[in-house]
């Protein structure tokens, strides 16, 4: 595989129950393709379960900390699925903030399945063409997304997709967008709060 992403570090976020193969097999395409993959986790210890469809899975060492963990060192962003990984993710104000930073920074992000749930703790989706596994479409849609029932979606620099069957077209777009770069950042809520109370504090109307 050409080596399309030499030189960038993608940051995978996860928390216990991600399903496995939608953390491996991605992986393995960013590392192949030349990737520096960084396991980024808010589970307490060294190391992190991931889920087998019915079934606890194995272990994978955690390579950073979400206490520890920076944007501005990482050029994107992977959110595996399972039902119980983004639940515990969107639970941890600092990996809310994590997911958000990436977006307020152009930075390109790639979720799966149930991962966009993050998306939507997050606030980055208004307005955006998204998939997901499609019990949480509703959520999405809630959120000020237009979900659509397709393999991959793609939509400045976010790259989502509903299910591990996906995973060929996911991996496929997600290095095509990795490679890209640089987005237009979009701003959250958070980002026009902070704005607002910048103002104010300088006396600006």
């Amino acid at each position: 595989m050409e080596q399309t992403l030499r030189g960038k570090c993608v940051a995978i976020l996860v928390a216990d129950g991600f399903e496995q193969v939608e953390l491996t097999e991605p992986k393995q395409a960013l590392d192949q393709a030349g990737a520096m993959t960084v396991i980024v986790s808010t589970a307490t210890g060294s190391t992190v379960k991931g889920w087998q469809h019915d079934h606890w899975g194995d272990e994978f060492a955690i390579d950073q900390t979400i206490t520890n963990a920076n944007v501005s060192d990482y050029d994107a962003l992977l959110l595996p699925g399972g039902v119980m990984n983004p639940d515990t993710l969107r639970t941890h104000p600092e990996a809310v903030a994590f997911v958000r930073s990436f977006f307020e920074a152009g930075k390109p992000v790639a979720a799966i399945c149930h991962g966009p749930w993050m998306l939507v703790e997050a606030d980055v989706v208004r307005g955006r063409t998204v998939t997901s596994y499609p019990s949480i479409q509703t959520d999405l849609k809630n959120a000020g997304a237009h979900w659509v029932d397709q393999e991959v979606a793609t939509d400045n620099g976010l790259v989502t997709s509903r299910k591990p069957d996906d995973i060929p077209a996911f991996n496929k777009k997600m290095i095509e967008e990795f490679a890209e770069g640089h987005h237009t950042p979009i701003k959250t809520a958070q980002t026009n709060e902070e704005e607002t109370d910048t103002r104010e504090l300088v006396g600006v109307s």
